[in-house]
């Protein structure tokens, strides 16, 4: 008899989500630990093929993520691939090509006093880390920094957010079956595994999500002096010029707002906009929207989801105490856990959409009367994690930057910078602390261990270090090694040609001399 189903898809499953058993934490880390001081993870080599391995864990099975992301976040395979799925590859590829030069040992900058002890920086690996992920880019935050971690030689344990049951599963089920399961494992679970796994001393964690998990993450910590980077996020302002391209200006800043439900630690979460220019802004919102969404983004395949019912209640009361007035959307389902990519006009510093970061499809509109104004409303409130600009102008655009401060300053887009090879991403204050991505992860899971091999006919000069002191040795010491100071007038704005001004017609005295004197030699010669 025949049981099975027509409505069944043939092919690998996405495994059900099981927590890790909690007593099984410790035994998890001392594996990796035992691992680790095998040494393997210090060959190049070794992790080239396990980058290659993490870039092709995710390329084979892309119809299954799409399914797992789609799952926990309702999200479209254009928008996974375009945000997450090929920034992650591109992680691990990047990785594989630079890690040789990368881990290379670097010397030291040259120094008379001590370049003959070959003062060298070795790259080595910090040990065994800790990487906790969010649930709003599982993949892209998790696998990410997994390859700069591998490419820095560390054993990794992998902590993904138990709101995406599906991708954390799966990537479980997938990860022993790519990487050495000795050096790379996942903990599953929620509250209590989380808070086992912080128990533990760990050489580095990094840590992306809300900054009220972070604290408690870093209070954790700090109890096993585990070094801690953090990514939390924040409110980021976007300033607008007046002299700017409005329809142009509307549509990448929506298409950062809308971007997985507006679920992303970079998003803009508030626009600061002219008086002036308010209305037509506004208009020129409501008609990207309607191009975004010709027949609704509730209907739209290409518009995801909150990511859970919590958020969802979170965000709708935050859009149903607004003071503000909804200039376009505003619509919600609470089954669905859908909400309309929304525009609130009329919002002031107090209202309810300005206390907190809203991770979520709404922008709260805050008129100015310029951008002093606009400059001013930023730093009354705690550093973003990124600042938005849209201006043509190069000093309006160069004064916002000068006099702000944020973890980065994006001019005209939104959200590109975190996938810019060779750009840091990260906060600072309230915003997170230190840098990943690209070889920023790679540094971040690096110990720079200092080495200096001192040969020992340097004897001769340092001979005066050692006691009993006498003022001869104190004069050779003082010789050697007391710094020679700028003069007092270095620092001011003419102390340049003033100081090299008589070197240079030296030296131009001096060439000409020479060249007159073989000249001359030249004629004489029989």
């Amino acid at each position: 008899m025949d049981d099975s189903h027509p409505d069944e898809q043939p092919g690998p499953k996405i495994p059900p989500f099981t927590s890790t058993p909690v007593d099984q934490i410790p035994v998890i880390r001392t594996g990796l630990k035992n691992a680790f001081r095998t040494g393997r993870t210090k060959s190049v080599q070794f992790r080239k093929q396990q980058l290659l391995s993490l870039a092709y864990l995710v390329k084979d099975n892309l119809a299954l993520f799409h399914q797992a992301l789609a799952s926990d976040l309702g999200r479209s395979e254009t928008e996974s691939i375009v945000i997450e799925i090929n920034g992650t590859i591109s992680e691990a590829v990047s990785a594989f090509h630079n890690v040789a030069k990368w881990s290379k040992p670097e010397r030291a900058p040259w120094s008379f006093n001590f370049f003959a002890m070959k003062p060298t920086i070795r790259k080595e690996p910090k040990g065994v880390v800790l990487i906790i992920s969010p649930f709003n880019y599982p993949m892209w935050l998790l696998l990410g920094p997994l390859a700069g971690a591998i490419a820095a030689g560390n054993a990794c344990a992998l902590k993904p957010s138990e709101m995406t049951p599906a991708f954390s599963a799966l990537v479980a089920d997938l990860l022993p079956k790519y990487l050495d399961p000795e050096l790379y494992t996942v903990i599953n679970g929620a509250i209590p595994e989380t808070t086992k796994v912080l128990e533990l001393q760990w050489d580095h964690i990094l840590y992306t999500g809300g900054s009220r998990v972070g604290s408690i993450v870093l209070t954790a910590a700090a109890k096993t002096l585990s070094p801690v980077t953090t990514e939390l996020g924040g409110k980021s302002p976007v300033v607008i010029d007046p002299d700017c391209d409005l329809k142009l200006t509307a549509r990448r800043l929506l298409w950062g707002k809308v971007a997985n439900a507006g679920q992303t630690c970079v998003a803009p979460d508030y626009a600061l906009v002219p008086k002036k220019i308010a209305d037509q802004f506004i208009q020129a919102c409501k008609e990207v929207l309607k191009d975004f969404y010709p027949e609704g983004a509730e209907s739209s395949d290409s518009y995801s989801r909150i990511i859970s019912p919590s958020h969802f209640a979170r965000i709708k009361t935050l859009l149903d105490r607004t003071e503000g007035k909804i200039a376009c959307g505003g619509s919600t389902n609470s089954e669905t856990k859908f909400i309309e990519p929304t525009i609130v006009t009329g919002v002031k510093a107090h209202d309810s959409l300005m206390g907190e970061e809203i991770f979520g499809p709404i922008l709260p509109v805050i008129e100015v009367e310029n951008e002093d104004e606009a400059i001013e409303f930023i730093n009354a409130r705690d550093y973003p994690l990124a600042l938005y600009v849209f201006s043509p102008n190069s000093s309006f655009k160069e004064k916002v930057a000068e006099n702000t401060q944020s973890g980065a300053v994006v001019m005209n887009d939104t959200l590109l910078h975190s996938v810019v090879e060779g750009l840091p991403f990260g906060g600072i204050g309230p915003s997170g602390s230190g840098y990943h991505t690209g070889k920023f992860s790679f540094d971040m899971f690096t110990h720079l261990r200092s080495t200096l091999d001192n040969p020992s006919f340097t004897e001769r000069l340092l001979w005066s270090r050692y006691p009993p002191y006498d003022e001869k040795k104190r004069k050779s010491f003082v010789s050697l090694s007391f710094p020679t100071l700028p003069s007092r007038t270095a620092a001011g704005g003419h102390a340049g040609p003033k100081r090299w001004g008589p070197l240079l017609v030296a030296g131009v005295v001096v060439t000409s001399s020479l060249a007159l004197l073989i000249g001359r030699w030249r004629l004489n010669r029989p």
